[in-house]
């Protein structure tokens, strides 16, 4: 019997910076640099940072203004589903998804989870009629109470109260899951911390099992950094594969490290999380390789600003003769950073979203002043983004 060829596609260069760059003129490639040359100087956005927030305390006229004009801009869709309809339909013209992501965090009310339910409701009738928006996402603790989950993964009782909030809460789930399955948009079910990450992977397979019958709706997130996760993805298959139904997984690195390491050592038990990040880039590339062999049962998503890890997966779909263009594997990066993988990998014929988060100026704060912090310059060494517009800024001018 002869084997076929692995399926061809077009190379991919993260280096090209004219297809990264292409959806920007030079007056916006321009506006990008001087905002990336500011966040290349660390003491300017310590010290921003904290101006920033004090003047939208304050009310300081023109802050808001200031702000959704320069990192809101860069790094947010807007602040409504509506505002965020032209770089939908941007991206869109570069054959590159969007996922929208609500990010104001909840108040620990019912009425702020059943707002955010909502929300996220809209997310995915926005889904349903658009062709570029291939997914929706949600976070657990934006519809649950976050003592309540992490009170039944501890194994403890709960309250009647309690029991009504958490019924309250998988009914909330449920709602978003159903009506993910009846427009048949994939739902992301974003990973959190360690403490109460089980109660929320025992949800998520649960929907799974109700939803995931045809193909993957409901995608449950791993979070490469913590040393266990590559063993709860093979049990989760085995589980899937045995009960019938298909499972959909976003590969992630990780983001509560400190977070994770402090909580760890405050309640005396080992750090979940691996102990270099050559062995969470390990893991990760193990569990791209584990989904890519059970691709028949797993579709993936690849959520990584990791070069590395990106060609990697590439060339296991050429392996394995996995088209481009398989609905059943995705790349994404997040809106803002990164799109000399984004924009390449789109351009070769690859599935790739952006998660384009949204919601009001000073609602989503916490998440730019992180992104601000991760393109600050770390050693004297320019950001990794920082150095890609000098490039493109330097090939436009024919140097």
């Amino acid at each position: 019997m002869s084997i076929a060829p692995p399926t061809q596609a077009p190379p991919v260069s993260f280096e090209d910076t004219r297809v990264a760059f292409a959806s920007k003129s030079d007056a916006q490639l321009r506006k990008v640099y001087a905002l990336f040359a500011a966040m290349n100087n660390g003491s300017l956005v310590k010290t921003g940072s904290g101006l920033m927030k004090a003047a939208l305390k304050w009310g300081i006229p023109g802050t808001k203004f200031l702000i959704k004009h320069s990192i809101f801009e860069q790094f947010c869709g807007g602040e409504t589903i509506a505002e965020c309809r032209p770089v939908t339909a941007e991206l869109g013209k570069y054959n590159i998804g969007t996922i929208l992501d609500y990010s104001v965090e909840g108040e620990g009310s019912d009425q702020s989870y059943d707002r955010t339910r909502d929300e996220i409701l809209a997310t995915i009738d926005e889904a349903h009629r658009s062709s570029h928006i291939p997914f929706s996402v949600f976070k657990v603790t934006g519809v649950a109470n976050v003592a309540i989950l992490e009170k039944i993964q501890a194994g403890q009782l709960l309250t009647p109260a309690e029991e009504a909030a958490h019924a309250r809460a998988v009914a909330r789930v449920e709602a978003l899951c159903a009506r993910a399955h009846q427009y048949g948009v994939r739902l992301f079910v974003d990973a959190e911390e360690s403490w109460f990450q089980h109660t929320i992977d025992l949800l998520a397979y649960d929907m799974m099992a109700k939803y995931n019958r045809e193909k993957a709706i409901v995608w449950n997130t791993y979070q490469l950094y913590r040393r266990d996760r590559l063993e709860a993805l093979q049990a989760a298959h085995d589980h899937a594969a045995e009960a019938g139904y298909y499972m959909g997984a976003k590969l992630v690195r990780g983001a509560y490290m400190e977070k994770e390491a402090r909580v760890a050592k405050q309640r005396g038990y080992q750090n979940p999380i691996n102990p270099t990040k050559q062995a969470t880039d390990d893991l990760y590339n193990e569990s791209l390789r584990y989904c890519i062999d059970h691709i028949d049962r797993i579709s993936i998503c690849a959520g990584t600003h990791n070069e590395a890890s990106s060609l990697l997966l590439t060339q296991l779909m050429q392996q394995a003769h996995i088209a481009p263009n398989d609905p059943r594997v995705w790349f994404a990066q997040l809106y803002g950073m990164s799109d000399n993988l984004t924009y390449n990998l789109a351009n070769a014929g690859y599935n790739t979203a952006k998660y384009l988060p949204y919601g009001p100026v000073a609602a989503v704060m916490p998440y730019l002043l992180r992104r601000a912090d991760e393109n600050t310059a770390i050693s004297g060494q320019s950001s990794r983004e920082f150095l890609l517009i000098q490039k493109e800024i330097r090939r436009r001018r024919g140097q």
